[in-house]
C-alpha cells in the first residue's frame, strides 16, 4: 500500500513507520527535521514541511491509499493545538483529493472513553495531561464529522517496550494500563490493511 504517515517522527509514528517499511508498504512522510529521522529506505520518500502548510501536507497525501496521523504536541503545559489543526488540515487535503482511508492514535480517557476511566485516571487526565488531551477533545468530533472512513484509536498508556504482537481493541473498561507503542503500531497498520474498526474508536491495550 501506498501509505502518508504524519508524526513519523514521534514515538509510535516512528514504530509505525519501520513496521510500515518492513512489510513492504510504499512510505511518505512529512518532516519539518530530516535529521530527526533515523530510518533510511528505498520505499520511504520525506517530504519536508510542516503539517500546518497545506502545499506540504498535499505533497505528503496526494497519490497515497491511506493516511495514518501519529501527531502529538510535546507540551504538557500549554495546548498548542497542533494535533487539532494539523488533523484539520488532513482533513481538509483528503477530502479535497479523493483520499478516503484515516487512522489516527488519539488517548484512552478522551471522549466517551473518560467514563470507562478509574477515578486516578480521571485525575491524571485532567491535570498531569490536560493540554494534550484538550487538543484531542477538539480534533476527535472533526474527525468524526468528516465524512472519511476513519478510525480513531485510544491506546492506554505507552511505553517503550518490544513487540509482542498481542493487542485487544476494546469498548469496554481496559484491564491494562499500560501497552508498548510498537503493538499500538502493529495495531494502527492491522486497521489500515483490514480495514478494521472503520467509525469506531476502539480502547488498545496489552493483551
Amino acid at each position: 500500500m501506498r501509505l502518508a504517515i504524519f508524526g513519523a517522527t514521534g514515538g509510535t509514528g516512528l514504530e509505525v513507520t519501520r513496521q510500515a517499511l518492513e512489510k513492504g508498504h510504499s512510505v511518505r512522510v512529512l518532516v519539518r527535521n530530516p535529521n530527526r529521522m533515523p530510518l533510511v529506505n528505498q520505499n520511504m520518500r520525506l517530504v519536508l514541511g510542516n503539517v500546518m502548510d497545506r502545499e506540504s501536507v498535499t505533497k505528503t497525501i496526494l497519490g497515497t491509499d491511506a493516511v495514518i496521523n501519529c501527531l502529538g504536541q510535546s507540551s504538557l503545559l500549554r495546548n498548542t493545538g497542533v494535533v487539532s489543526l494539523g488533523t484539520r488540515m488532513i482533513v481538509e487535503v483528503m477530502k479535497q483529493h479523493g483520499v478516503k482511508r484515516l487512522v489516527i492514535t488519539s488517548s484512552f480517557g478522551v471522549g466517551e472513553s473518560l467514563k470507562k476511566a478509574a477515578w486516578w485516571q480521571r485525575l491524571v487526565f485532567s491535570t498531569l495531561l490536560r493540554a494534550p488531551y484538550a487538543d484531542k477533545e477538539v480534533m476527535e468530533p472533526e474527525v468524526r464529522a468528516s465524512g472519511l472512513e476513519w478510525t480513531l484509536l485510544r491506546p492506554v498508556g505507552l511505553t517503550n517496550g518490544p513487540l509482542t504482537g498481542h493487542y485487544r481493541a476494546t469498548h469496554d473498561a481496559p484491564k491494562k494500563i499500560q501497552i508498548s507503542r510498537a503493538d499500538v503500531a502493529a495495531a494502527i497498520l492491522d486497521a489500515v490493511e483490514e480495514r478494521l474498526w472503520v467509525g469506531e474508536a476502539p480502547t488498545i491495550e496489552a493483551e
